[in-house]
């Protein structure tokens, strides 16, 4: 799934009132942090996470392993915080994206 700067934009204004849904803790990206972001996904389309871990480059991994492992995509990475979407894959989604 690419999204186009344009539906980047319009996600993230959307997600910017959202609370952190999922949290990473000092052990990292575990499964069962990868289960709740699936199920947060599937549920919401549009996730904020909070990974309190290491330095960036250690975020950055975390949040870009969570993405290949729920087959969604990171939209943006602000400090500890990652915004994370994945279009609806039954019935009709929540979040309609705007066109090209």
């Amino acid at each position: 799934m690419t999204l186009t700067e344009r539906q980047k934009k319009h996600l993230r204004r959307l997600a910017h009132p959202l609370r952190n849904v999922v949290m990473i803790g000092a052990a990292g990206p575990t499964a069962a942090v990868a289960a709740e972001l699936d199920l947060a996904l599937t549920t919401h389309e549009l996730v904020k996470v909070s990974a309190r871990i290491g330095d960036r480059a250690q975020r950055d991994q975390a949040l870009a392993g969570l993405a290949a492992s729920t087959a969604s995509e990171l939209i943006q990475r602000i400090g500890n915080v990652g915004v994370f979407y994945r279009r609806r894959r039954e019935g009709l989604p929540k979040i309609v994206l705007p066109d090209e």
